[in-house]
This record gives structure tokens, sequence and C-alpha cells, in this order.
């Protein structure tokens, strides 16, 4: 009977579930939270009776019953001061609601900087800093119980229309886990809340009033601990379905789901709880470690219970990490201290001297918590796992592992397992080196006596004519059977090489390696953790040194491990989303490469088959490589090469280290292996290395250093370089590296940086007669410092750090790059014919181009010779390349600014010093591309289409150059002269709208770049040209005439011409000829004040500039423009037309009475046509009547 009762009687949770659903009307309304201050004396409970566990919610929330249910049955509830509609309030306003969440917790952050010490207001701030609290902690609650009583578990199908509140009510889940996130990111870590919150900590737990510090420091615990009930509540309701985050998925285009942000928040709370242990236990003495507890209150003691609980709760229903695993995985990435790729640790900064003791003292503590409930209470019925950590913690020190691991003298050596195989060589060579006996019982625990006294036992021995290894070697050999070698643990595995590499050291190396392999065959390679596989690979390159310290060929062992290694690149290359995997793989594949390192930096000769290890399991290895791992295997690459090239050139010289080698034939012998090793290196590395010069990213500065190895390398060993290198592989790999343009400028600047005063490379240019190399390194150059922008974003956005770091990295590679040109012999024979000072080596790379294209033109300008100049000019279009190639990308994408500035101004350099080169005809084809590329291109002749601010801003401060530089060109030409002139009056035609002011008044009217071009110091007939095309190029387009009716922004036409006038301080023959007919017809014409003004001033500067009585040409030509003047306007506007003359009759009387004829002419003209004979009125108008009378008789 009693079997069968128990047979039928309902489960443990069951049994639960119906007490709680007894104990509802017990249940207290006021909802559970953190509080330490309550008399623990008091019915001998450990927690509040508020406290989650001792109210019993946590058990609620684990048996999947109703949060509170005495709560929220009301058709209205109350929340931050408003009335919601109890069942719908969460559905129609989550954001809303979770925003005055935020308002409330930032309320209570304002009274935390308002406290004061003053007792009066104590009261009141505890008072309203609670109550706060408490609405924040109500609401949070409110959303358990919604989602428990409300929110519809999802439906397998939608078979119609779904109500608007039904399409809400479907989009809850994705929102409360965004916002559920914002407010996680919202309250931040724990741990880094201020100072002066985490020291309410310290407050007595009996006070009755509280500071409002106290408040938010609990007030944090609270919600990092509903955020997990919430989520777990959630995912419970939905029938652990994952919930994903939609609009934060379609705003960041990353996952974020409902079990995502419940392990990313679990695991960041451990992490904050472990750091607030970290600082209690800095203060803990070690004789107290035990009797001090790791929580600074009881909240936090019931915050790790809780956590306990509901992990280990979801560990036995899912594949969820259990309370454990978690700990352990936070306490390894703190304390083990990750490499600068991966993510850095909020940690970093908290310094514990002793982690692993810590790490001991933590795991004790959380050990013990184990011995509560659900409800907070001491469970006696449950056999905990806490005596069995507590005697492993009592036996850790001093147990003998049967697993081949020994006692320990003290923790300092404590599962002491080598990180390289050279150290773990080092470490038994210090058990054979001769050291005393008082000396040697100070090592760091009795294994290492152990073997240091056998390997002196043995070494006396030998030296006495005896053979110990024979004796013993089978009482050794006898104690590592099968299932000894499968049990040892990595300490073991560690002890195991110790042993056995002391024993090759000092006995029979060849015959113990071919034994330790043997017994490393018993070992199940399922049953090989990742630690205990790379131990066991360092164990091997520990050998392999051994055998190149005693000059033996490593062939056998080294295929052996090269051949393992080959499996695990395979491996890692086909590993695409196992993160894991991905990682341990790499863990043993970084073994291997720091040991091929280590044999290679140790071999005396490389001549002992050391290219074995250099299989095709590298070039399955690094194409899978990424960030570090890649950085990785380029340093070892760069280090192999270097070695490589160090040795061959000191066994070619015929150079040895040390002692004569024995075997006269070794020179002969590492050559071929040499040969061997460069074979495969071409093989293995180089095809991805070539791969990556067009990368869609910037490459790692890395890869240029190993590309300028490998061209060193064809350049000592050119016959094992590739195939498709052949027949001259340095060359080949200049081309390919350095002088494509295709390749990044960042990989081209560093790589020829490493390269451009080799003397052996430029000697092997020279024996190939290939005349081309500075000149092409010269347009490398060029090119990088053009490109020095090319991979910035194209808008106006702020740089991060992370590109103001490349881009400084750029430059200084780029200036260093510079200094290295500027030796060049062409470079050097260039600058010093023009004296260019030594100071502009150490200058920005731009500011050094453009003094570097000065110095060229100048040189060309200096030449005599027509086969001089044919020389230099087919050097210079050699020196540029095809430039606007280069400058491509910044014009496809109009950006960024800092690019096209430089463009601009390094082109318009070329085009201004180089003109007299772009004069000719082998370059002027150039010169046409420029200006169409550049200057005309569609774009700009589309009047209607307003051009990029960052284009024109490089346009206006460059045109100068430009215009200078065609203006002379112009006159140079002998063959395209009147095209020529074409295109300059067409970019005058395009630029002088855009750049012109709307008025005279207006800002920068002083800075158009045609008056600078018109105003610099360049030669006369070029001046001449410029300003004779500008001239006529603005009377044709800007100031003619509609009828009637001027051109618009007529007055700062005017004001541009007479800025002209006043800066070169002259009037030439065109500026009377195109510009006086027109300011003439102003004054006439227009009524505007402005345009009067500066009419006038124009008038009387060409008058005073060309005074009649000169008698020369530009005063003929003055004299005619006033007799037209006279002839087409006195008809009509005879006022206007004689108060002009009057104005002109001041400033040149001589001229007005040349004038005499031409007026008297015009006024009977006009008398006739009016048939009334003299017209006195008229007559007496002329302010020049009595000159006329003086003249002749009308």
């Amino acid at each position: 009977m009693d079997d069968d009762f128990v047979a039928s009687s309902p489960p443990p949770f069951l049994t639960e579930s119906l007490e709680m659903a007894m104990e509802v009307e017990n249940e207290n309304s006021k909802p559970p939270c953190f509080s330490c201050a309550f008399d623990n004396q008091n019915g001998g409970r450990s927690f509040s009776a508020e406290s989650y566990l001792a109210s019993g919610s946590l058990k609620r929330v684990l048996l999947t019953l109703d949060p509170s249910p005495n709560d929220y049955d009301e058709d209205v509830v109350e929340m931050f001061g408003f009335q919601w509609v109890t069942e719908m309030a969460l559905v129609e306003s989550c954001e809303l609601l979770f925003g005055l969440l935020r308002q409330q917790i930032h309320r209570l952050e304002d009274l935390v900087q308002m406290s004061s010490s003053d007792f009066g207001q104590a009261a009141s701030l505890h008072s309203e800093a609670e109550s706060i609290r408490h609405q924040c902690i109500e609401f949070l609650h409110y959303v358990k119980v919604f989602i428990f009583r409300y929110l519809e578990p999802p439906k397998v199908e939608n078979d119609g229309m779904l109500h608007p509140y039904e399409e809400l009510e479907a989009q809850l889940p994705s929102m409360l886990v965004e916002e559920l996130h914002a407010l996680t990111m919202h309250i931040g870590h724990l741990c880094e809340l201020p100072s002066s919150v985490l020291a309410a900590f310290t407050i007595q737990h009996q006070a009755k009033v509280f500071p409002p510090s106290w408040h938010l420091l609990h007030l944090h615990l609270d919600i990092n601990w509903l955020v997990l009930e919430v989520l777990h509540v959630l995912g419970e309701k939905m029938m652990r379905q994952v919930v994903y985050a939609n609009n934060f998925r379609n705003l960041t285009g990353e996952n974020l789901t409902s079990i995502s942000l419940f392990e990313t928040h679990c695991g960041n709370l451990i992490s904050d709880l472990i750091s607030l242990s970290i600082n209690k236990y800095i203060k803990v003495r070690p004789s107290e470690a035990l009797a001090s507890h790791h929580y600074p209150c009881t909240c936090i003691k019931e915050l790790w219970i809780l956590l306990i609980q509901l992990l280990d709760h979801r560990n036995k229903g899912s594949h969820t990490e259990c309370f454990w695993s978690l700990v352990n995985k936070t306490l390894k990435s703190i304390f083990e201290r990750p490499s600068s790729s991966e993510r850095t640790s909020v940690f970093e900064t908290i310094q514990c001297k002793d982690p692993l003791s810590f790490s001991w003292w933590i795991i004790t503590h959380l050990a013990s918590l184990y011995q509560f409930d659900r409800n907070g209470n001491l469970d006696e019925k449950k056999e905990s796992n806490w005596k069995f950590v507590e005697e492993l913690l009592k036996k850790s020190t001093d147990a003998q592992n049967s697993c081949f691991t020994v006692p320990w003298l003290g923790l300092k050596g404590l599962a002491n397992v080598s990180k390289t195989s050279l150290s773990m060589l080092e470490l038994v060579k210090s058990c054979c080196c001769e050291q005393q006996i008082p000396t040697l019982y100070k090592s760091s625990n009795s294994y290492f006596i152990f073997l240091s006294i056998l390997a002196r036992m043995m070494k006396e021995a030998e030296n006495s004519g005896v053979h110990p290894w024979k004796q013993i070697k089978g009482r050794i050999y006898s104690k590592f059977h099968r299932r000894r070698m499968q049990e040892l643990t990595e300490v073991g595995v560690q002890n195991f090489f110790n042993l056995f590499l002391m024993l090759a050291i000092v006995a029979e190396t060849e015959d113990i390696v071919s034994r330790v392999l043997d017994l490393l065959d018993f070992r199940t390679p399922s049953s090989v953790s990742v630690s205990q596989r790379a131990l066991i690979w360092r164990g091997h390159f520990a050998f392999l040194l051994i055998y190149v310290e005693k000059n033996m060929d490593i062939s056998v062992l080294a295929e052996k491990l090269s051949n393992a290694f080959r499996e695990k690149a395979k491996e890692f290359l086909v590993t695409k989303n196992d993160y894991t995997q991905k990682q341990n793989l790499w863990t043993l594949l970084s073994t291997y490469i720091d040991g091929v390192q280590e044999v290679f930096e140790t071999s005396c000769y490389l001549s002992l088959s050391e290219e074995k290890l250099l299989n095709d399991g590298f070039t399955m290895l690094l194409p899978a490589c990424r960030g570090a791992e890649l950085s990785v295997v380029l340093n070892f690459l760069q280090v192999v090469l270097a070695r490589l090239r160090s040795v061959h050139k000191r066994v070619s010289q015929g150079l040895q280290l040390g002692n004569t080698a024995p075997d006269v034939q070794l020179p002969l012998v590492a050559k071929e292996h040499h040969l061997a090793v460069a074979s495969a290196l071409w093989r293995n590395f180089f095809p991805y290395l070539k791969s990556q010069r067009m990368s869609q990213m910037p490459p790692s500065p890395q890869l240029a250093d190993t590309a300028a190895g490998f061209t060193l390398l064809a350049l000592d060993i050119p016959s094992k370089a590739l195939s498709e290198l052949q027949p001259q592989p340095v060359l080949s790999m200049m081309q390919l590296f350095g002088w494509d343009d295709m390749v990044w400028p960042q990989l081209v600047s560093r790589y020829l940086s490493h390269l451009i005063q080799n003397s052996a490379l430029c000697e092997a240019f020279s024996s190939m007669g290939y005349t081309s190399y500075e000149a092409l390194t010269v347009r490398s150059w060029f090119r990088c410092v053009l490109q020095m922008f090319i991979d910035q974003p194209s808008g106006m956005l702020a740089k991060t750090d992370a590109e103001r770091t490349v881009g400084k990295a750029y430059m200084e590679q780029l200036t260093e790059m510079t200094r290295l040109i500027f030796k060049l012999s062409e470079v050097e024979n260039i600058l010093s014919k023009t004296h260019v000072e030594e100071s502009v080596f150490k200058q920005d790379p731009k500011n050094a181009l453009v003094q570097f294209i000065k110095a060229v033109g100048r040189t060309y300008s200096g030449l005599q010779t027509l086969p001089e100049k044919s020389v230099m000019v087919a050097k210079t279009l050699e020196y540029l390349g095809d430039v606007l190639k280069y400058v491509k990308p910044y014009l496809k994408v109009k950006g960024p600014p800092e690019g096209l500035q430089l463009t601009y101004w390094i082109i318009g350099c070329l085009v201004k010093f180089w003109a007299p080169i772009l004069a000719t005809s082998k370059s002027q084809q150039l010169l046409f591309r420029i200006v169409d590329c550049l200057l005309l291109p569609h774009s700009v002749l589309q009047q209607d289409k307003e051009l990029p601010v960052a284009l024109l801003s490089a346009i206006q401060e460059s045109l100068p150059l430009y215009l200078q530089g065609l203006s002379f060109i112009c006159c140079q030409s002998q063959t395209q002269c009147a095209y020529l002139n074409q295109l300059l009056g067409s970019i005058i035609q395009q630029y002088f709208g855009r750049f012109l002011p709307s008025s005279p008044t207006a800002p920068g009217v002083g800075q158009h770049p045609m008056l600078t071009a018109l105003c610099s110091s360049i030669t006369a007939p070029q001046m001449l040209r410029l300003r004779k095309t500008t001239l006529h190029v603005v009377n044709e387009n800007y100031m003619q005439f509609k009828g009637n009716a001027p051109p618009p922004r007529l007055a700062s036409v005017l004001a541009f011409i007479l800025e002209v006038l006043r800066r070169t301080q002259s009037t030439e023959l065109c500026d009377i000829e195109l510009v006086l007919p027109a300011v003439l017809k102003c004054m006439v014409l227009v009524n505007e004040l402005q345009v009067k003004k500066i009419s006038t001033d124009l008038l009387q500067y060409m008058v005073e500039c060309c005074q009649a009585g000169s008698g020369g040409e530009r005063a003929t030509q003055l004299t005619s423009v006033f007799r037209q003047f006279i002839q087409d306007y006195t008809a009509v506007y005879d006022h206007r037309v004689f108060s002009i003359l009057e104005t002109v009759a001041v400033l040149d009387q001589t001229l007005v009475t040349s004038l005499i004829p031409t007026i008297t002419q015009s006024l009977k003209d006009s008398e006739h046509k009016q048939g009334l004979g003299r017209n006195a009125a008229q007559r007496k108008l002329c302010p020049v009547w009595h000159l006329s009378q003086k003249g002749c008789s009308c």
C-alpha cells in the first residue's frame, strides 16, 4: 500500500504549487524588494520578510504561478501618479511607462545630488526617495503580472486580419525585450556606480532613516534582479520560444533576443558582483579570509542566492548554463588577462594582487550559499556540495595525484604548465646543470629535485665509464602503460615531458623520443582536451629543439608534427560559425607556429630539414585567419624570412658561428636545405600574400613588411621564386607591390620604405639595365601622397579615434617614405641643382611634394638644349604616370573634402610650375585631360546644377594655379594655341560667376580666385594673356545689356575690374578696348548708385592712367572709345553724355579738346534730324561749349 501511495503521489513541484496556492490569503500585497534594514534576531530569519526569498516571490516565479495573486485585480491601476487600465496599459503604453520609469530613476539620482547632512531634511529626503523606489519596483512587478495574466501566448497561425489592439499585443514581447535592454543600458554596471552611492553599503542596517544614496543603490539591485525575473516569466509565457527585438534589429542590424538579453545581463551582473567582492577581498587579512564574507550587505548575499536558484532551475529544464559555469567563465575572463584583440573587461582597472587566492576565496563562499533553499531558509534535508568542495580545497595543496602529479612544496608551483616549448626545455635544462645541493633544495617543488638528482647521477655515472641509461630505462618505461597514459592530467602530461626531456638531454635522444611517441599513442584522441593537446605539441617541439642543439636531423618528428598541423589547419578553414571550436583550433595552431619559430631561431645553419615544418597547412590557415590571428602568422613569417636570409648570407660567405663544423660539406648541405626552405615559403605563403594586395580594406602594415621580406629573399635566392615571377623575380615583386597603381597606398608606402635605400637592390636593377627603377618609385610616392585620404569617408562626419590613429600612422609612414625618396640619386640631383634646403625633407609629405614639383619645373627651365629638354619631359611624365587615375576615387564620390583639396592643389601646382613641360607636344594630352577631369567635367557644364561645397571650395583655392599655368602655356604653345585659348576662356566663363559675390559689399569680394591669379607675380606676356582673356569673357558674358536692362550683379563685376586695376596699378590696351565702352554704357543707362560710383571710379582710373597727351597707343585707343561713345548716345542721352564729358574734362582737358569735332558733328546731326535749325538750348547744356567755341564755329 505504501509503495502504491508513493507511486501515485504528485511530483514535488506540484505539491509546492498547491501549497503556494493555499497560502494566497496570507500573501502580503506589498511588492518584495531588497532590504538589509531588518533585525535578524527576529524569528531567526536570514533575510527580511520583504525579500524575494522570504516573501515567496522567487518560488512563485520558478513554479510558474501568479507572481502577485492578491494584486492588480481592479480595473484600474495607479502607476507613477497616473491611472491606467490594468489589462491594457502595458500593450498600449509600453514605451511611455518605461520612459516614466527612467524619469523616476533620474529623480532619485537628483535627490542623491541634493543630499546633505542636515538632519531636519534627512527624514523628508528618505520619505521621497523611498516613495520613488517603491513606484519603480511596483511597476516592474506589474510587468511580471501583466505578462503572466494578460499576455497571449504565440498563436500557431494567423487566420485573418487582426484587430489593432491584437497587433499591438503581438508586438508587446518584442517591445518588452527592447525596453528591458534599454533599461539595462540606462542603469549601467553596478560596479560603476559613483563611490558616494556604493558607500551606502556601509550604512548600519539598524537605521530607520536612510539617505537617497542607500535607496538608489538598492533600487539598482532591484532592477538588475527584476529584469531577469521578467525575462524568465516572458520566456515561460512564450512557451520558451525566442523573442526577437525587431525594431532594434532594423535600426542596428544586430540581433537582440530574449535569450541573448538574459544571458548578457546575467553575465554582466555576475561580473559586477565579483567586482564588488574584489573590493571586499582587498581589505581582508589572510588570516581572516575564511571568516570574512564576500558580500558587503545581506542584499548582495540574497542576490547571489537568487542567481543560484534561477540559473540552476533553468539549467534543469533546458540547455542553458548553470550558475557555476557562468561564475567560472567570469573568473577566467577577468583574471587571465585577455589579449588586446579580445573585448576588454570592465574590471581591468580593479587591482587584485593575488587573483588565484581570490578565486579560491570567492568559490569557497559561493559554495556555502547552496545551503539556502528557495525561501531563504537553511535546508538541512538537502545534500549540498559544500562539504565536497571544502574537502577539495583542503586537499588541493598536499594531495598526491595518482595521474603522475606530485606533492608540491607550496602553491607557487601549483599546476605550473609551460607556455612555450622553449620555456619547457629551459626549465628542464635547469635540472641538468651543475648546482650545489643547498641550491638544489630551493627549487619550487619536489619533483624538480627528483629530476635534478637523477640527471646528476646519470652524468656522474657516464663520466666514470658506466652507462646508467641502459640499466634504468626498463624501470622508467615500465611505469607508463596504456591506462596510466590515459589517466594523465594536464599537470601529469607536463611532468611526463619534463622527465623524458631531461632523459633526452643526458641520454640516447632518438631512442627516448621514439618511446615517447609510442607512449603518447596510447592516449585516446577523443579524450585529450585542447589544452592537453597543445601541451603535447609543445613537448614535441621541445624535443625538436634538443635535436637542433645536438645537430640531429629533425625530419621524422617534423613530418609527424606538420601532418597534425595540416589536419588542424584544414579544420580551422572549414569551421565557420562555431566560435568555440575555432578558438580551440587556434590554440593548437598558434602553439605550432610558436614552436616552428623557436626551431628556426635556434637552428644555427638551418640544415636539419626545417623545411618539413613549412608544409601546405599554411595555405589553408592563412585564408581563415582574421585580425590578431593573421598578425601572429605574418610576424612568424617575417621572422622565418629574416632568419633564412641571415643564415644563407652567412653560409654563402663561408662564415660560421662558434666552433668550426666538423663536416666540411656543411655549407653545401646547408644551401640545399636553404633552397628547400625558400621553396616552401614561396609555395605555401606567397600566394596568399599576393591575393591580399587589392583587398577591400586597407591591409595591415605587416603585409607590406612580409612582402618586402619576400622581395629580399628573391634577391638572395632568385631561383626558387615562383615561375610566374621569373625570370626576374625582384622586378616582378616591385611591379606587384611597389609600382602597381591598384595596390593600397598604405601597403606601397611601407613596402617601398623597406627597399628604397637597399644598395643590393639598386645594384640588381642597374645590372639588369632597368633604368626606370627610381622614376617608378617616385611615381609611387606621388600616388601615395595624393591618395593619403583615399580610405576616409566622403561625408563631413567627425573622425573616430580609430580613424585618427590610422591616419596619423599613415602620415608618419609617408613622412619616412618622403625622406627616403629625397635620398634617391635622381631626386638628389634635381634638388641640388635648384638649391632646395634639407629642411624640406622634414616637412609634411604634401609640402615636400610641392617643393619637388617646383624643383623639377626650375630644372627644366634651366636646360638649354632641345635633347636635354626632351629627355626631361619624358622623365617627368614617368614620374607622374596616370595622375588622374590616382585621384579618380575623390572625384567619383566628391570627397572627402581633404582629398579634394589635396587633389586640386597638387595638380594645380603641376599645371603652374610644370607649364613649360605641359606646353610641349608630348604633354599636351595630359594637360587636356586635367582640364576635362578637374576644371570642366560634365557636372560643371550643367549651369543649373549646384556643385558640392567641398568640390567648389577645392577649386576656389587652387584655381589661380591653373589659370596662371594655362596662360603661360597659351603663350608658349605653337600647335594648339587657339584650342588652349578656348579652354582658358571656358574655364573663366564657368567659374567667374560661381565665385562672384552678389554685391560689392558681400563678404569675400577680394577673395575671388581670378583676382588672385591676375594680381600674382607672373611674366608680362602671361599676365597680359590672362588679363585679356578674362576681360573678354567678362565683357561678353557678364556686362551685356538686354535692351536697356542691365545684367545681374553688375556692381560686383565692375568692382572686380576696379580691384584688378588698383592691385596691378596699370591700365592695358585691352582694358580700354574691352571694359571702357561697357563702363560708359553703365554710366548712361544705369541709375543704381553703386554702379554709378564704381563706373565713375573706373573711368577716372583709366583716364588718369593713360593721359591723352602722352601720345601713346593707349591714349589713341581711349580717344577712339570716347568718339564712338559720343556718336552712339548723344542723340538720346545728351544730358548724361555731356555730364560724363564734363567729368572727363576735369581729369584730362586735352582729351576732351580732341573730341570737339566729334561733339560738334553729333550736335549738328541731332539738329538736322530735328529739322528746326540750331538748338541753342542743347548747345548751352554741353559742358564743353566754351571749348567747342574755341575749336571751331558751328
